[in-house]
């Protein structure tokens, strides 16, 4: 082999080595970019599941709260009612009692 052959292919195996290099180097940096989004993106979804569960559990406090208003006003009109039957019921016994004193 002559000194210029061995030379040339000296040059090759550096330049090869070194593209070995960089594209090891260049894995390494996907790899830290791929890993980056990844944990970004776990980031992001755990956020909105955040945002989403506090969503959620306002519109199921408002529903609750609705029910309960609903719950008292029906229960409410309930003792309401009771009560008039209650008074209705108190004026006719009373005046039972009256008409037993009366005719004896």
């Amino acid at each position: 082999m002559t000194l210029d052959a061995i030379k040339i292919i000296s040059e090759l195996e550096e330049s090869a080595s070194q593209m070995k290099l960089q594209a090891q180097t260049d894995a390494r940096r996907m790899v830290a970019e791929a890993e980056e989004a990844g944990r970004a993106a776990v980031a992001q979804a755990e956020e909105k599941a955040a945002a989403e569960l506090k969503e959620l559990a306002a519109k199921a406090a408002e529903e609750a709260k609705a029910n309960a208003q609903k719950i008292f006003a029906d229960a409410e009109a309930d003792s309401a009612k009771l009560k008039e039957e209650a008074a209705k019921r108190l004026q006719d016994a009373a005046e039972k009692i009256v008409e037993r004193i009366v005719n004896g």
